[in-house]
């Protein structure tokens, strides 16, 4: 889905299974943040699965930890470096804000 700065026209993309929604976007210039190198110690690739989340392995909980502290955390919230695409489409929305503890001097 379209963000009004990483992806302003939104994008289609196609993936092999088993790689994470991060590294997915990454790979076809959609320059997400990840502050933690993917290893589920931040928020920052928090995203919305709009549909397909049901294909989606559980989060374990660490991810939910880390979810609890997202902007605008909703039920179909995820963190995209543990999403792993399976065999069904997903439609991802980045949301407006991230917060980067890093970034932002905390």
């Amino acid at each position: 889905m379209p963000h009004e700065e990483i992806c302003p026209q939104g994008k289609v993309i196609e993936v092999e299974p088993g790689i994470s929604i991060c590294d997915a976007a990454l790979s076809n210039d959609v320059e997400i943040e990840h502050a933690c190198e993917k290893s589920c110690a931040c928020t920052t690739c928090h995203v919305y699965v709009r549909e397909g989340l049901d294909s989606l392995a559980e989060a374990e909980e660490n991810e939910e930890d880390y979810l609890d502290k997202a902007w605008g955390l909703e039920p179909d919230s995820r963190l995209s470096c543990q999403a792993i695409v399976g065999d069904e489409d997903l439609v991802i929305e980045i949301p407006k804000y991230t917060i980067n503890m890093v970034s932002e001097n905390h």
